[in-house]
């Protein structure tokens, strides 16, 4: 039996207004091509140390495969040094040089197909893709606080996300939606990502059979054939730091491979915990790590696409807290994206990462600190672009308003500074003179609607009007903007026929197992 589709009477579109805030159609694109340069940080030779000690680590130190034969065997006959340790585990040692050279194969860049072509985004190269935020099993809002997600905040998260031209790509788990079971719930959130989004999507990763779920409905939708020569959906897989791949991990990097489809490898380094202290020590180690990951790939299908990922972390040493949005890992992000560069891999790293248990300065301070790091680096996918907070265990429905606001910006600011003719203005300061006020010039006649960002959210107004107006808050005006915009939603048009076929996959699916709740 096919569900049924929500619909709701089309509203009139508002037709804007001059001085009407958020007005900034000449910036919304699939994705952002980059045209600032990236920076670097470190010098060719602190690279070159960087990756040496990579090559170290996996020479002299290895890495750790539990629980998946397959994947030994494939890294054995690539060249690796195996050392059985028992119970399934075995540790894996690569002469210098050797995962490296499997990497060759990757593509520097690829496209992520949408359901809508029109959305369809590139990855790599110059490309910026920005998605919301990934994994957390609380929610908040102002309104109701802090509690346990549902499968509607997961769908209300993907309609605001849908609904925000500063995103680019629907996600994945946004949140853990904990009222549906847990063997079940990734063909809910794979099928919302569907229904409720024409963007692109990733699937599930937290069991292989729930990995080949994920990407048999992206066959559905997309046909097999074009499925089999095209990506259309990816993986977001982490490694089991220090130094451990396990075998849900790997039989799921295998089965996205296997079918052509993106994986993301990313290592989630604490330092202190899992990672060393110092910046250079935890690079390395990421490198090490998430170049081993990536390798996988390309020994189950040379050419499929994968993305070299970092996440560094530091922590509070008197208590033993992850932080996040600090100076050390934003920095650890630049040099990342070197040896990124190096390797001619695309990057996913940083966001909008925050520890605040409130979407208030703390959280935007830490944010902005974290994904300017992620923009100068040069990352090409950025996970966690919207609702980060409390250290990743909680998905704000305010934040994620406030942070789009600030994608938003940055939209503006990937572009760039154009020089040129106009853009240099010779003819506006001399239409009317010296002394004289340019709000009338030609010149600012043709730039003033997209000269700067206008955001949707920001309280530009004098403190007196202001004031008048209630004194309210940006995470007050917030809550507003997302109850209006969760309000306005309508649904992008899915065909009834792959919409009854998805339905009947979910529906045999979760009636050949029973219930799991853990």
């Amino acid at each position: 039996m096919s569900e049924v589709i929500e619909r709701k009477p089309r509203r009139r579109a508002r037709t804007a207004r001059s001085g009407e805030p958020g007005q900034n159609p000449h910036l919304e694109v699939p994705y952002i091509t980059r045209n600032i340069p990236t920076y670097d940080l470190v010098s060719n030779e602190a690279l070159e140390r960087i990756e040496a000690t990579a090559d170290r680590i996996l020479a002299e130190i290895g890495i750790e495969f539990r629980d998946d034969p397959e994947t030994v065997r494939l890294f054995v006959g690539a060249g690796g040094e195996a050392t059985d340790l028992g119970d399934g585990r075995v540790n894996i040692r690569f002469a210098p040089g050797l995962i490296r050279g499997l990497l060759k194969t990757c593509p520097p860049v690829f496209t992520q197909h949408a359901r809508n072509p029109a959305k369809s985004v590139q990855i790599g190269g110059k490309a910026i893709v920005m998605a919301p935020s990934y994994g957390s099993p609380f929610v908040m809002d102002i309104d109701r606080g802090r509690r346990y997600g549902t499968i509607e905040d997961f769908r209300n998260f993907i309609k605001l996300g849908q609904s925000s031209p500063w995103l680019h790509h629907s996600g994945g788990t946004i949140c853990e939606p904990t009222d549906v079971p847990v063997n079940k719930r990734h063909l809910d959130m794979v099928y919302s990502h569907i229904r409720y989004s024409d963007r692109a999507f990733l699937g599930s990763i937290t069991a292989p059979e729930r990995a080949e779920d994920s990407i048999e409905m992206a066959r559905i939708l997309f046909g097999a054939e074009f499925t089999d020569q095209n990506c259309v959906i990816m993986g977001n897989f982490n490694t089991t730091s220090p130094l451990v791949i396990d075998g849900v991990t790997s039989r799921g990097i295998r089965a996205y491979a296997a079918a052509n489809q993106g994986s993301i490898h990313l290592p989630f380094l604490l330092g202190g915990a899992v990672a060393p202290l110092t910046n250079a020590g935890a690079i390395a180690q990421c490198l090490a790590e998430s170049m081993t990951s990536c390798a996988l790939t390309q020994l189950v299908r040379p050419g499929a696409p994968a993305v070299l990922a970092s996440f560094l972390s530091s922590m509070s040493l008197r208590s033993g807290s992850p932080t996040f949005g600090t100076a050390e890992p934003a920095l650890g992000s630049l040099v990342f994206g070197q040896l990124a560069r190096r390797l001619n891999m695309p990057l996913r790293c940083a966001g909008n990462f925050s520890t605040s248990k409130l979407p208030d300065g703390q959280a935007m301070q830490q944010s902005m600190m974290s994904m300017m790091s992620a923009i100068q680096c040069g990352a090409n996918y950025l996970l966690h672009s919207a609702g980060f907070l409390d250290g990743l265990l909680s998905m704000s429905y305010e934040k994620f308003v406030m942070d789009t606001d600030l994608c938003g910006a940055l939209h503006s600011y990937c572009r760039g500074v154009e020089v040129n003719e106009d853009t240099l203005a010779f003819d506006c300061l001399a239409e009317q003179g010296p002394g004289e006020h340019l709000f009338s010039t030609q010149h600012t006649l043709r730039h003033y609607q997209t000269a700067y960002y206008d955001s949707a959210l920001d309280d530009n107004q004098p403190w007196e009007t202001w004031d008048e107006q209630g004194g309210i808050d940006s995470a007050t005006r917030a809550n507003t903007r997302w109850k209006a915009t969760l309000e306005a939603y309508e649904a992008p048009p899915l065909d009834e026929g792959l919409n009854e076929a998805l339905t009947e996959f979910m529906t045999k699916k979760k009636a050949s197992m029973p219930d799991a709740w853990y």
